[in-house]
């Protein structure tokens, strides 16, 4: 798969632990789609639920809606993103313009130690599968395409895609079928041989077939739920 969201240490971003905790939960609670598209994220709500101040919960909002998880509405606070079909479709539109762009740059700078560390990222994307674990496969197989643009060498590649990568995390959380499977990364091996192998258009093309595939799964439809806040973050 080709997904997830955001893992920036919490230290690096000027989160407190509290912060983090309320950032992680929003996080994962809309990875493993207990909080739909349009759901609204009142400010009393995380105040009562973590017993810290509005202060405290603006932080952890505001880096949310920095990393695209939720947007900070006018008179209406904060409500899980909602990307619109045609959103989703540029979105993934860009995302295969610019691996496009990366993959030649992988095969053409592949060492030991960075095909060493596209395997590492594989194998983390299999154990959270295997365990289950949803949010953690969708930020893991994000964290792939972001280790692929980093092996770019190229700054300014990277940080486009660690803004496409953020934002096609949450159209995959939001609006892929949660009752399918979580299927097994076939195609990040076959990119890791192809990588091996020196092969560039076949690397390209893959990357090409695999985000289409991912777009293709998706179910871009509204959704409209009634949600408890403290049960979608587990604090209940």
């Amino acid at each position: 798969m080709t997904h997830a969201a955001p893992s920036t240490p919490a230290r690096k971003r000027g989160l407190t632990a509290v912060d983090e905790r309320i950032y992680r939960a929003v996080v994962n609670a809309v990875m493993s789609h207990r909080l739909p598209p349009g759901t609204r994220l009142g400010e009393a709500d995380f105040c009562a639920l973590y017993d810290v101040s509005r202060t405290t919960v603006r932080k952890a909002l505001q880096r949310l809606a920095h990393d695209h998880i939720i947007e900070l509405r006018p008179n209406r606070g904060a409500v899980v993103a909602s990307p619109t079909p045609k959103e989703a479709r540029d979105v993934f539109a860009a995302r295969r313009a610019l691996e496009r762009e990366i993959v030649p740059l992988v095969v053409r700078r592949a060492t030991p130690a960075s095909l060493g560390a596209i395997r590492t990222a594989i194998e983390a994307e299999e154990a959270a599968r295997h365990g289950a674990d949803r949010a953690a496969w969708i930020r893991l197989g994000g964290e792939f395409h972001l280790l692929l643009a980093e092996l770019a060498g190229n700054a300014v590649l990277q940080r486009f895609m660690a803004e496409l990568v953020s934002r096609c995390s949450l159209i995959i959380a939001l609006y892929e079928n949660p009752g399918v499977p979580m299927c097994g990364n076939h195609d990040h091996h076959d990119l890791l041989a192809l990588i091996e192998r020196g092969d560039t258009d076949k690397a390209v093309d893959l990357i090409e077939h695999h985000l289409l595939d991912i777009e293709a799964r998706l179910h871009l439809d509204e959704q409209d739920r009634k949600v408890n806040l403290a049960e979608a973050l587990g604090e209940r």
